[in-house]
């Protein structure tokens, strides 16, 4: 067990940034809404991802430079400035889902020592001022940042499973408060497509050529590097699954009907466990999840950006430190846009997690095209079951990029 807890470490990072806020909001609605039939479509992600980030972690130690510098060695700088501008602008948009659902963990505890009194748009948008002033300070004080975010990340995600785990177990052994009346045609699309987005998260798989070289991994680790990746996305699509499987126990097939607007809505579902406390509770989790998710996510633009523009691949470098800030300065500047519109912070969330499925097909074109480079023999050759699970993820990615265009354009035109 201690060694296997010693291969994990980059995934858990990818990990990290996929189960954020926007994952644990997306899979309880789908899981309120769709019910078991969520499950499958989590199982399939899960393994979809697993063969995104093996082959982004092989193709991270099999190169001797950069992902991006690779592309733009074989392909022209164009092509890795336009993988890179693609990376950053959906980091900044799932980066606006990260402030928002800050906002919307945060505002439950407000209101719960207020009596009630909603905050103020203007008191949210000084909120997200201030948490992202902190996450910026980090970023540049903190010495080793990839060890410190490492190690951050492994606890974070190891309380969260032990939380929704615990709260999963009681939920289903405390009798069901109603009869199911269960019927899938209202489920919400967006929030399906959205949960596939974050948990089959391309761009996070695309990091990982990035942080096996922060590791400081060759092509010695590659052994190392598969158990990592299999170890860490298992461990995101468990959590996953069990928050949907909790949401299912709890709210599917009410027939009152259920209306998740709202994180306190969201939070029922930890109520076998907590009980009254079950808000307080959930929002400081979506706070956690939005805090390791927040950087991460961020220095995932950052630092591809930075890459493919030839103005360096490492953390400790100033052009990758710069872009990063400037995707959580857009991500901010997004969110509070949206925060003075109409419409319920939750499906806020669920939107912008469902439109970062949009650019997925581009960077996982640019893996599988990497991996499967003539140069790339003996040691450093790409398994082929590896190359065959991301060329099917490839195609799924394509398939649901045009499925969420539809589905997004009939949510804004209808």
């Amino acid at each position: 067990m201690k060694k296997l807890l010693q291969s994990v470490g980059p995934a858990i990072v990818v990990a990290a940034v996929v189960l954020g806020p926007g994952s644990i909001l997306t899979s309880s609605k789908v899981g309120a809404t769709f019910g078991p039939l969520g499950i499958p479509v989590v199982i399939i992600a899960a393994i979809l991802m697993i063969g995104m980030v093996a082959l982004a972690a092989r193709i991270g130690v099999g190169y001797e430079n950069s992902a991006c510098d690779e592309l733009s060695s074989r392909l022209g700088r164009p092509v890795a400035v336009a993988v890179g501008l693609i990376l950053f602008l959906l980091v900044a948009l799932f980066q606006s889902s990260n402030n928002i659902a800050v906002v919307a963990g945060l505002s439950p505890l407000v209101e719960l020592m207020r009596d009630g009194q909603p905050l103020s748009v203007m008191s949210q948008v000084i909120l997200l001022v201030v948490f992202n002033s902190f996450v910026i300070s980090c970023l540049y004080l903190m010495r080793n940042l990839y060890g410190s975010i490492e190690k951050l990340m492994k606890i974070l995600i190891g309380v969260m499973v032990i939380a929704f785990l615990v709260n999963f177990v009681v939920a289903y052994l405390t009798p069901r408060p109603f009869e199911p009346v269960a019927d899938v045609s209202k489920g919400d699309l967006i929030a399906l497509l959205g949960m596939i987005g974050t948990t089959f998260s391309v761009g996070g798989a695309f990091y990982q050529c990035y942080l096996v070289k922060e590791k400081g991994w060759g092509i010695g680790e590659a052994k190392r590097g598969l158990i990592d990746s299999i170890v860490s996305i298992s461990v995101l699509g468990g959590v996953t699954l069990v928050i949907l499987l909790t949401a299912t126990r709890v709210f599917y097939g009410n027939p009152d009907g259920v209306t998740l607007g709202r994180v306190d809505d969201v939070a029922r579902q930890l109520e076998p466990l907590f009980g009254s406390w079950a808000t307080v509770m959930f929002s400081l989790g979506i706070v956690a999840g939005a805090f390791s998710s927040f950087l991460v996510n961020s220095m995932i633009g950052g630092t591809v950006m930075a890459d493919s523009i030839g103005k360096g691949s490492r953390l400790s470098q100033p052009w990758p430190l710069h872009l990063t800030a400037l995707a959580l300065l857009i991500g901010m500047t997004v969110a509070i846009f949206s925060l003075t519109r109409e419409g319920s912070t939750v499906t806020l969330i669920t939107f912008a997690q469902a439109l970062t499925v949009l650019g997925i097909p581009a960077l996982a074109a640019a893996l599988v095209y990497l991996g499967t480079r003539k140069e790339l023999t003996g040691e450093r050759k790409v398994p082929r079951w590896i190359i065959g699970l991301a060329s099917v993820g490839f195609l799924i990615s394509c398939v649901l990029a045009v499925r969420t265009a539809l589905a997004v354009w009939e949510k804004v035109s209808g």
